[in-house]
């Protein structure tokens, strides 16, 4: 019989007994509803072995290689420890280059601690020194950089943003933790279309995503959105213009709300345009970044079109202004 490892305690697991089985029958509680792999409420994650295939059943592929699972279904033949997260170690890295991307976007590039792995697209807990104040922001670099790229957008009042745009300087070093977040690109299924949209530093995890896709050799048309209140509000367009002439499947579109587009780019809200340009989304493997409203009308505009919520990736952006 298998032993379920979890939170330093052993639990034996009966014959063909399910992992929730098991953990409610020693008194350990689980979120679960449905108990059928239906609703997802009782995923967990497997810290060594892989989970049993039946267990990964239904859930997204960025979910399946980080190992989770469904522990109504799943009934291990082998030991496992599972837990429902990993606690990231803490990383300590230097600041190495600081640049200004726009009037409220400064780029950070951070030297890459050894041992550190990530996903484009990915993100850290920045941690702040002085009183430990922690923010998250997604990753524009990809591993063979050598460096971790940050785009922080300034916040009002933001403590963190604030201390990052004004006072944390070139050679000061920062801690943080992780990587986190499901919301990368996996190998596979090469000419697939791929759509990416994001609103501000939205763009941050998806210029990281795109030049993974570039350099994996996907070969399928690939869309990315980009989305300000207006032209000032956009950045690294000409990095994006650049890969656009380069890459023949990929193209770039500026898009802002108010006021006059850049060359090439579109006028309108960002929660239509990307429809309104492609038309059907049957097949599309998405990627939605930046605001949550504007995510979240995405997402639902993207399903009704036709993309299916296996192939849509969402990270919606969360700011904390003051008091924090």
């Amino acid at each position: 019989m298998a032993v379920i490892r979890f939170e330093g305690q052993n639990f034996v697991c009966g014959e063909d007994e399910s992992v929730l089985a098991c953990m409610t029958r020693h008194g350990v509680m689980i979120p679960s509803s449905c108990q059928a792999g239906a609703c997802q409420t009782c995923m967990i994650r497997a810290l060594e072995v892989r989970p049993t295939p039946e267990s990964q059943q239904g859930l997204k592929d960025t979910l399946r290689v980080q190992n989770y699972f469904l522990a109504c279904m799943c009934k291990p033949t082998e030991d496992m420890t599972i837990g429902l997260s990993t606690v990231s170690p803490a990383y300590h890295s230097k600041l190495t280059d600081k640049t200004v991307l726009n009037e409220s976007v400064v780029r950070l590039r951070l030297e890459q601690p050894q041992g550190f792995n990530y996903r484009a697209g990915q993100f850290i807990n920045l941690v702040r020194p002085s009183d430990q104040l922690t923010r998250s922001y997604s990753l524009a670099s990809v591993p063979d950089d050598g460096y971790l790229e940050l785009h922080v957008k300034r916040v009002p009042d933001g403590q963190m943003s604030n201390w990052l745009f004004d006072e944390l300087a070139v050679g000061e070093t920062v801690e943080f933790f992780g990587p986190a977040g499901d919301c990368f690109y996996i190998p596979g299924a090469a000419e697939q279309p791929l759509l990416l949209v994001g609103t501000g530093t939205g763009l941050a995890p998806l210029y990281g995503i795109l030049r993974d896709v570039l350099t994996q050799g996907h070969t399928g048309p690939i869309h990315l959105f980009h989305a300000s209140l207006a032209a000032p509000g956009l950045y690294l367009e000409d990095a994006l213009r650049t890969l656009d002439r380069e890459n023949d499947q990929f193209h770039y579109l500026p898009c802002v709300l108010h006021g006059d587009a850049p060359e090439g780019g579109r006028q309108g809200n960002i929660a239509d345009l990307p429809m309104a340009e492609i038309g059907s989304l049957d097949g599309f493997r998405v990627f939605l970044c930046g605001d949550p409203p504007i995510v979240n009308a995405l997402r639902q505009k993207c399903f009704i079109a036709g993309a299916s919520m296996q192939n849509i990736h969402a990270d919606p952006f969360v700011f904390t202004p003051t008091p924090d």
